[in-house]
């Protein structure tokens, strides 16, 4: 029989379990119902995720991790192994932000399990990512796996969402809701590496939204920007003083990069060189 330890289950990641004062609350909460909650997590997913979990997942407590998790977000056993492969339990929660300073709890333990670090959009594939737009084109066209990466109670709402401020025209790279935050996420997109500046830009626009699209029964609007790569200390050190909540995260894709694909013959290439034939 598969033995469980008596764990509160909550979702924060593994990492800071025995730091945070949601699972220590509610540990002390749940100690004695904890036979009846693991039962009620083991009986929501299949004999087959079972298996899987045994065989691919060798800690306990990681394995208890995934069962929970696995419970509460209607994972497919594909879905699961894919997650278990991505680092799921390390992403989930890691983003550099400021939540706590910039959101009353438990808005700001919300949202800081909610944003990962980093995202995996290899489900992109191998297309050559030069810029912002090739991004986002990519990701909006499979809207399905970008919404099960971000995770459960994203709604996606639109791309290049156009705002007006004084006058000017300013375009939102994606703009999302979050149905568990009751709140606005401006996602903005670099196909870069993180730079201070970036922060000034998407403070602007989480600005612009609560003036113009929040209506007054959502809560704060939440910014997250996405960069190829970043430096951890520079993102924490552009956060300070920083009043609109908001995180930083890098994502991962095929490791095509442009250089690369510029090398590999184009398609009006490969159809010149067949007609010669």
């Amino acid at each position: 029989m598969l033995q469980i330890p008596r764990l509160s289950f909550l979702q924060v990641p593994l990492a800071k379990f025995k730091e945070s004062t949601i699972w220590q609350a509610a540990l002390a909460k749940l100690e004695k119902a904890n036979k009846e909650f693991v039962q009620v997590a083991l009986a929501q997913i299949t004999w087959y995720h079972h298996i899987s979990l045994l065989s691919k997942v060798k800690d306990d407590t990681e394995r208890a991790y995934y069962i929970t998790e696995t419970a509460q977000n209607g994972w497919s056993r594909d879905v699961m192994l894919m997650q278990i492969a991505n680092g799921y339990i390390y992403a989930k929660g890691h983003a550099i932000n400021n939540f706590e300073q910039t959101l009353p709890p438990p808005q700001s333990d919300l949202a800081k399990y909610i944003f990962k670090d980093p995202y995996n959009f290899s489900f992109l594939g191998t297309v050559a990512l030069q810029n912002e737009l090739d991004i986002e084109k990519s990701l909006t066209s499979k809207i399905t796996d970008f919404l099960l990466e971000m995770g459960r109670g994203f709604a996606y709402i639109g791309r290049q969402y156009h705002i007006t401020v004084d006058g000017d025209d300013y375009y939102i790279d994606l703009l999302m809701y979050h149905l568990k935050l009751h709140c606005y996420v401006v996602v903005e997109l670099k196909a870069v590496e993180f730079k201070p500046e970036f922060v000034s830009k998407l403070n602007f626009y989480i600005s612009a939204v609560d003036d113009s699209v929040k209506s007054p029964e959502d809560k704060p609007t939440i910014g997250l920007l996405l960069c190829r790569s970043k430096s951890d200390k520079k993102a924490e050190f552009s956060l300070r003083g920083i009043t609109q909540p908001m995180g930083i995260a890098q994502y991962e894709t095929e490791k095509l990069f442009a250089d690369v694909a510029s090398a590999l013959p184009q398609i009006e290439e490969l159809e010149r060189n067949i007609d010669n034939v």
